[in-house]
């Protein structure tokens, strides 16, 4: 999960519109795994600097997904199994061809996976907190871990 330790955030202001940038580490454990990023990203939001605005929130690797649906394991399973469907593992892929690629990773099912579902999401902020359903969770969607990935945010308000 997110390490305090390698947070790091700035805050600038023109015109009255405030902009906070801040990112954090989140570490897989498995190769594939969905992991609860919704704590972190409203830490963010607790300096109560912004009232009124959005949260980007992505991550800036190309085999993993940030996205927003409830963290219940039925689901999660339900949108693995259709991801594993759209994406097939047994496929022959060029990006895992060593004549055709300069990738050694073999992870070309990582690449199309986190494509399908999206490297970030914006969420309006209303009130200092974030516009989210009580179900619904920011989750960061590894695709080909375990590996440590940092998830950047970038809030922008009054």
């Amino acid at each position: 999960m997110g390490d305090d330790d390698t947070m790091t955030t700035t805050l600038t202001q023109r015109d009255g519109l405030k902009v906070l940038r801040q990112s954090f580490a989140v570490s897989s454990e498995t190769h594939r795994q969905a992991i609860d990023i919704t704590s972190q990203v409203r830490g963010a939001l607790l300096s109560r600097e912004i009232h009124s605005g959005l949260v980007i929130a992505n991550c800036l690797h190309t085999t993993c997904s940030v996205l927003v649906a409830e963290a219940r394991p039925a689901l999660l399973e339900d949108l693995a199994r259709l991801v594993n469907r759209l994406v097939d593992d047994e496929a022959r892929y060029k990006h895992n061809d060593p004549r055709l690629s300069d990738c050694e990773r073999g992870n070309a099912t990582a690449h199309l996976r986190a494509s399908l579902l999206g490297h970030g999401v914006a969420l309006g902020i209303t009130d200092g907190d974030l516009l989210l359903d009580g179900s619904e969770s920011i989750l960061l969607a590894e695709f080909d871990g375990p590996r440590e990935r940092r998830v950047h945010l970038q809030v922008v308000g009054v």
